[in-house]
């Protein structure tokens, strides 16, 4: 049996609003801050969508425009931009893998590319894929990444390999789960692997390295998997400056993203970070995953260790091991790997509300008008309001389970599971 350490891979920021304090902190909108689900978790990189009648309710034969066999074993999500729909995929042996656009209307794929063929894959669990990270898309490209197994631009409109990087090493030992993202013209990638552990920031045009930061990480063991983390960094901007807030294994990283330079660390510790952090109120929201603080708020403006002197408060139970939480308005509310939904307040920390609804909770939720989303592994998929009380709003089933988040296009949701994408009206 997998042991609960070695089991994670990521799946891998706030509302979009200024908050105002004793200084200025507010979200960068990554990429042109349209309202394309243009990358994980969307195009502000939290969850949050701008669809005000998303549907609520579904099933294998409601509110189904179109379903497609996957073809392949890929955990990423899909993103969307403008007309086109893209997803990643793999051979279940990490031999092949491809970038597949897809038809919004019918699902038909109108490109199904094979990027990189690897001879000798790394081993990758049964519960991770050879594609689990998501790519990002912007106008007239697409960014795909296998881990150390390949990064490469496409032309979105011709399917044309623009460039390619396989030079980039980590052993992952598991598989990889890292989604890359896009600020100005820089690519980043996150490599937290069993034997290296590094950020390298690339030109986007070519793909050539602009800066690589080693983590300098002190683990006090040789052992290959508490050094693991699968989490996606995020940008923002702290007092008109950007910062790169990069959670992993044993620390949580803040860097200046144009030199790479640190700004600061938290020694949060834990393993097999996942989540990607969420921001607001002054405060980043972050999880460690397997040990350490497994969940925590920071404040924004810190330098240096900040571990003693910015950690607001911590949550140690109910706290997501796998998924990402949703921050609205002043609560923050979560999904646990023992089937356990959470509501607590994003400023003192406090649990406001807990409610088992069953299920392991990988795939990150979303959040439209008042109303969070939660897929499980075992195809359920709740839906509860947004507020101090919990309330279900209603309890879907697909005949197979999630691993990879959804993605929104529209007032439709598009949604991966392990054996179908479907688009739900």
């Amino acid at each position: 049996m997998l042991k609960p350490r070695c089991c994670r891979f990521g799946f891998g920021v706030c509302v979009g609003l200024a908050v105002v304090l004793e200084v200025c902190v507010c979200l960068e909108r990554p990429l042109h801050g349209d309202d394309f689900w243009n990358q994980f978790r969307g195009s502000h990189g939290n969850g949050h969508s701008v669809g005000t009648t998303l549907p609520t309710r579904w099933s294998e034969t409601e509110h189904v425009r179109w379903k497609i066999e996957n073809g392949g074993k890929a955990w990423s999500s899909p993103v969307v931009w403008k007309d086109q729909i893209w997803v990643t995929n793999a051979t279940e042996d990490g031999k092949q893998l491809f970038a597949q656009s897809l038809d919004p209307l019918t699902g038909k794929r109108i490109h199904d590319l094979q990027v990189f063929d690897i001879a000798e894959p790394q081993f990758c669990i049964p519960k991770n894929s050879y594609a689990s990270s998501t790519p990002v898309i912007e106008e007239g490209r697409i960014y795909v990444h296998f881990g150390a197994h390949g990064t490469a631009a496409i032309d979105t409109a011709t399917g044309k390999i623009l460039w390619k990087r396989q030079d980039l090493p980590c052993n992952h030992h598991r598989g990889p789960g890292s989604s890359p993202i896009v600020e100005g013209n820089m690519l980043f990638l996150t490599f937290d692997g069993f034997d290296l552990q590094y950020t390298v920031a690339l030109w986007k045009s070519t793909g050539a390295t602009r800066w690589q930061q080693d983590r300098q990480i002190h683990y006090d063991s040789d052992d290959g998997d508490v050094k693991k983390a699968y989490a996606t960094p995020a940008v923002f901007r702290v007092n008109g400056q950007p910062l790169l807030v990069s959670p992993s294994a044993g620390a949580t990283i803040a860097y200046e993203p144009d030199t790479g330079k640190e700004i600061w660390r938290v020694r949060s510790g834990g393993m097999n970070a996942s989540g990607r952090p969420v921001f607001g109120h002054d405060l980043f929201y972050i999880g460690t995953a397997d040990g350490g603080f497994k969940f925590f708020a920071v404040r924004a403006d810190g330098q240096g260790d900040v571990t003693g002197s910015h950690v607001a408060w911590k949550l140690t139970k109910g706290a997501p091991r796998y998924s990402s939480p949703i921050l609205v308005d002043d609560l923050l509310f979560m999904g646990t790997d023992n089937g356990v939904l959470s509501c607590v307040d994003a400023l003192s920390g406090d649990t406001v509300w807990q409610e088992r609804v069953g299920g392991v909770f990988t795939a990150s939720p979303i959040h439209a008008a008042g109303k969070v989303y939660f897929f499980s592994e075992d195809g359920t998929a709740p839906v509860i309001e947004a507020r101090r009380k919990f309330t279900l709003v209603a309890q879907n089933k697909f005949e197979s389970g999630f691993m990879a988040s959804p993605a929104v296009i529209g007032n439709s949701l598009i949604l991966r599971t392990t054996t179908h994408t479907y688009r739900i009206d």
